[in-house]
């Protein structure tokens, strides 16, 4: 048996990269921890850091556009320009679009790579990977961290027209990539059932080595401490917790940290319903410990009226199973099966009755709140990120071998090929928009 091939360079697209704290961030610099001591350089290409400041993010760290700037795990970061324009859908799709062809510049001329992966849910960043592959003649690795275009359906990103092309766009991408990776086996399957090949499952994890088990919660607290942490946005149906925090009244605390485009509407609704919730701003490391260790129960939220959620698992689950707290799960689907089979917590529906009931049980019997202990070693077993990057390095070196068994096109032959590739591609949508 031959030993893994070591000096192997991988070129990284993503919307969101360090100094930021976000989905993407945590996952690849996780990643990236384990995958350099296997023999991996990485490069990545990203916008000038714009969501999420993380606690190293300033003036320098969240980088120039056009510039490269040296990451602290030995990755090379190309960044791209960002406008800033704002955070509404049109802003974020108009600097995505930006985004996206800086990326297809810069991705280019990123120097020797051996493999090309580009991390969703940023849609245009999809086809921006796929002409930097061919154009350097490389595998292209699509990593779909979020169910698309399923959810975009869900969220009424898209509509009519529009969505018949988003929906065409995505899947041209998905069937031509040498590898697709998911992070749920259920979107894995949907994605198998839709044609697509060469559909593999990484999900997401932690490092186990810097997530702490924590004492038991005390047993003689006045009053049941709930804790959300996480994004504020439309997904997490936050609102549900506040009414339900309402109904319950003195005998509970609800507290939110984070940010997210529905913070602000969830500070009015408290206060049009009179609760005390504490509100605050994100924090990080050693404080999301801390914040974890005077909770009680740790909320695990997604709306239920969206059917790609049966196919996610927020990537919180995994740290929160770990720490060793009760969990108020209001999932579905693969989430929800995550947390029966690691045995820790409650899972409840997403409406504000059926919560406030759990919460004021807890509260009158606090034996409840005492975690079971099976969830620790089930991350252990199925979600230690230097076991997930094993996998995939493994994964990444099989798709490099297979692509360089096949007859190798000159750069002329893959200019042609890219533009025939742009060619269909605007058939496709021009199709999709007169069928829709």
């Amino acid at each position: 048996m031959q030993p893994p091939e070591t000096d192997l360079r991988l070129l990284l697209l993503t919307s969101s990269y360090w100094p930021e704290h976000s989905p993407p961030q945590r996952r690849w610099m996780s990643l990236i921890r384990t995958m350099r001591d296997q023999g991996w350089r990485v490069s990545v290409v990203a916008p000038v850091a714009h969501y999420g400041p993380g606690p190293d993010y300033n003036s320098e760290t969240k980088g120039r556009a056009w510039r490269a700037q040296p990451g602290f795990l030995g990755e090379k970061i190309y960044r791209v320009p960002h406008l800033f324009l704002g955070d509404n859908r049109i802003c974020k799709l108009a600097n995505q679009l930006i985004g996206a062809a800086g990326s297809v510049v810069r991705g280019i001329a990123t120097g020797r790579q051996d493999a090309v992966v580009v991390t969703a849910p940023s849609l245009p960043l999809l086809g921006s990977a796929l002409l930097v592959a061919r154009m350097k003649g490389l595998p292209l690795v699509v990593e779909m961290r979020d169910a698309w275009p399923n959810l975009a359906q869900d969220a009424s990103l898209v509509r009519g027209g529009s969505k018949s092309v988003i929906n065409s766009a995505v899947e041209y991408v998905q069937n031509r990539a040498d590898l697709v990776v998911t992070v749920t086996e259920g979107f894995a399957q949907t994605l198998r059932d839709r044609g697509v090949h060469n559909v593999v499952t990484v999900r997401n994890g932690i490092l186990m080595d810097r997530t702490p088990k924590l004492q038991a919660p005390p047993s003689d607290r006045d009053r049941l401490e709930v804790l959300y942490l996480g994004n504020h946005g439309e997904s997490q149906a936050l609102d549900v917790l506040i009414r339900a925090a309402t109904l319950v009244g003195e005998d509970m605390r609800l507290t939110l940290v984070g940010h997210g485009s529905q913070k602000p509407a969830l500070r009015r609704l408290a206060m049009e319903l009179g609760v005390k919730v504490r509100f605050l701003p994100p924090e990080y490391r050693e404080a999301v410990f801390s914040r974890y260790e005077e909770a009680d129960s740790l909320v695990i939220s997604l709306r239920d009226d969206w059917k790609s959620f049966e196919d996610t698992i927020p990537s919180k689950t995994y740290e929160v199973l770990a720490i060793g707290r009760h969990i108020t799960g209001i999932v579905r689907g693969e989430a929800a099966n995550v947390l029966t089979e690691a045995g820790e917590g409650d899972i409840v529906e997403c409406n504000p009755q059926g919560i406030a009931e759990l919460w004021r049980e807890l509260a009158a019997d606090r034996a409840r709140l005492q975690p079971a202990g099976t969830g620790r070693e089930w991350v252990k077993e199925h979600a230690e990120y230097s076991d997930l990057a094993c996998q995939y390095g493994d994964l990444l070196r099989e798709t490099i071998r297979e692509h360089r068994s096949q007859p190798q096109q000159s750069l002329t032959q893959r200019i042609a090929r890219v533009g025939r590739a742009a060619v269909q591609v605007s058939r496709q949508l021009r199709h999709a928009r007169s069928t829709a």
